[in-house]
């Protein structure tokens, strides 16, 4: 199997070679692209800057994907899933970025996740875009994304207000149609990013148990980010479910804290392997290392990261993909993560996206990294 790294020539923005992270990766089960905002650099200034409002912004980043997948053999009608993170303070906005997208894509289909985030790495940046396409043209790939998904009913209507144990079951009811009109069922979920409002935290146990009801026999990887508002007002939980037409196995390095979860660290389908958010926690005891320390936290979270890839017969530079969640208070120390990147990971490096989180589960926890990796 071959990872590639995707070059183009019209690639004009900045000078992306100077980065721990590729444009994109291309692979025999799909291409990765790292999330883009609007960021360029300015010869005048000496330095990155973000231009125009969200409309511009959008028009940039979605010219940057252009020039990506042509560098890679691929156009916009390759593209299977786009995920737009999308500033708290901006959502109001959002459907200028939307409209951009239909025009781009009115001849496509691909998903669309909308996460919105506390804030973005760059500051003057409204919407970040992360972008999933196929591994050559025409080739269908063997994963199923579903679009976000929150507990709303056909017409908008807010389900379960206030309870978060039946929005979550709305979601997953949701989701479980969704799957049986392609044939499949969420026993073939290998991944769930779930996103809650910080109000929702005391009551997070009652999503493990829907999520334990649901699943199995092989649960699927778990990813759980706080955010601070979803995109309807009274939503107090949203999920993105990813599934495959592989069989699902689970992979544990014999981590005996996943024992209580609902989850599995990892879980493999076909050459993909899916892993669970990971943080800066001892995989037996569960306890949080490196309190307060970024950069510390980042080594043992990519320890933890490879140590899972191993474990399923695969080594470094197998990882395609990283999201970097970070909290505000780790901000000051986040470039020195780069540093860290560049010293675990092998090349080619993988593709990665950076966004700020209104917090983590843990308090002591400053990051969380969603890796995925494609072996041999």
């Amino acid at each position: 199997m071959t990872i590639s790294v995707i070059h183009t020539n019209r690639f004009h923005w900045f000078d992306y070679k100077r980065y721990s992270y590729s444009l994109g990766l291309k692979t025999s089960v799909g291409t990765y692209l790292s999330g883009a905002t609007a960021s360029e650099y300015d010869p005048a200034r000496k330095r990155m800057v973000v231009r125009g409002g969200m409309t511009e912004q959008a028009r940039t980043i979605y010219a940057k994907v252009a020039a990506i997948l042509e560098g890679g053999g691929l156009g916009y009608g390759d593209v299977t899933r786009i995920v737009e993170y999308v500033r708290q303070d901006s959502i109001e906005r959002y459907a200028e970025a939307a409209a951009v997208r239909r025009e781009l894509f009115s001849a496509y289909q691909p998903v669309v996740n909308t996460i919105p985030v506390k804030s973005l790495v760059r500051p003057d940046a409204f919407i970040e875009i992360e972008v999933t396409a196929a591994a050559s043209p025409g080739v269908a790939p063997s994963t199923v994304f579903l679009p976000s998904i929150q507990p709303v009913d056909d017409y908008g209507n807010i389900l379960g207000s206030g309870d978060l144990l039946v929005q979550t079951g709305a979601l997953y009811d949701r989701a479980a149609r969704m799957l049986s009109a392609l044939g499949l069922s969420l026993d073939r979920v290998v991944k769930t990013a779930t996103y809650i409002t910080p109000a929702t935290l005391p009551a997070y146990q009652d999503i493990e148990r829907v999520r334990r009801e649901r699943h199995g026999p092989v649960f699927p990887t778990a990813l759980n980010v706080v955010i601070p508002r979803l995109s309807h007002p009274d939503a107090l939980i949203q999920c993105d479910f990813i599934a495959t037409r592989e069989t699902p196995v689970a992979v544990n390095p014999g981590w005996k804290r996943y024992d209580e979860l609902a989850s599995s660290p990892a879980v493999r389908a076909g050459k993909l392997l899916y892993m669970s958010g990971q943080g800066a926690l001892d995989p037996t005891s569960g306890r949080v290392l490196h309190e307060g320390d970024v950069v510390t936290q980042a080594e043992r979270i990519y320890e933890n990261v490879l140590q899972l890839v191993r474990a399923a017969g695969g080594a470094p530079h197998h990882l395609v993909k990283t999201i970097e969640y970070v909290t505000p208070a780790s901000l000051e120390r986040y470039r020195d993560v780069a540093g860290v990147r560049a010293k675990m990971l092998q090349e080619p490096r993988p593709a990665s996206t950076g966004l700020i989180s209104e917090a983590l589960l843990r308090p002591e926890m400053r990051m969380d990294v969603d890796a995925l990796a494609v072996l041999d």
